[in-house]
């Protein structure tokens, strides 16, 4: 599986978890913490301009970088 297989895999379900639950990963549910962690380093990649494109397009398509609440 290649990196970017893997960062779409992660994608999908850290969106479907936040779809399903209609809220981001807490940093209190410790089975959580995989995913939070992905969204933290995503969102800190993105606003350091150091992502790939395609990256960059799916997650502004759901406000990634000014929508912290939503992600935290």
């Amino acid at each position: 599986m290649t990196q970017d297989e893997r960062w779409n895999l992660r994608y999908e379900e850290v969106m479907a978890f936040i779809e399903g639950n209609h809220r981001s990963p807490s940093k209190h549910r410790i089975e959580e913490h995989d995913m939070l962690n992905w969204v933290k380093a995503n969102r800190k990649a993105l606003n350091a301009g150091k992502l790939k494109e395609k990256r960059v397009e799916k997650l502004t398509i759901v406000d990634f970088r000014h929508d912290s609440k939503k992600f935290e």
